[in-house]
């Protein structure tokens, strides 16, 4: 019974952090957030047809201005207002012509519902100063420290130049 429950234990062991997560690429190839360990990582759910669409420009800038200290990474998600309609080759061709976009994406995910990919479960879930709770719109930011521990979360409104996001980086 004992070797069950250490079994049991295993498999269903909480992620400590984001490296514990598998992600595929925009471009469907597996990839681990491990790969920037001692970097910050700015999480971002993303869409192509929303208000909040041209801060893409500015998360490029951001990647771009402090390229030695953190690592953008969008997740497009399709969950509010269907703003994410493409498949992967057009958002990556959208995010790529229109906005320059050379950050790292994910596939689309989902990111609240039944079907919420588990990254960002554990996102919305994560003890941090700011709030805990479902993402309410697409570009919501999520700080990640050098560790792989959520330190700041940020509403769509933030833009990624702000003060208010750029003094912890």
């Amino acid at each position: 019974m004992k070797i069950l429950a250490f079994v049991f234990a295993l498999l269903f062991v909480a992620p400590s952090s984001v490296y514990d997560f598998k992600l595929k690429s925009i471009d469907g190839d597996a990839f681990s957030l491990a790969k920037y360990k001692g970097k910050k990582v700015l999480i971002v759910n993303t869409a192509s047809k929303c208000g909040f669409t041209p801060q893409y420009a500015e998360l490029q800038k951001l990647a771009d201005q402090y390229k030695d200290k953190v690592v953008v990474v969008g997740f497009p998600a399709n969950n509010f207002g269907q703003q994410e309609p493409g498949t992967a080759v057009e958002i990556k061709s959208f995010c790529q012509k229109n906005y320059g976009v050379t950050f790292p994406l994910s596939q689309k995910v989902s990111v609240k519902g039944d079907d919420i990919d588990p990254l960002f479960k554990y996102l919305t879930e994560a003890p941090n100063p700011d709030f805990t709770g479902e993402i309410k719109w697409n570009f919501e930011k999520f700080l990640i420290d050098e560790n792989g521990k959520l330190v700041h979360r940020f509403r769509s409104q933030v833009t990624p130049l702000s003060p208010e996001l750029t003094k912890y980086l």
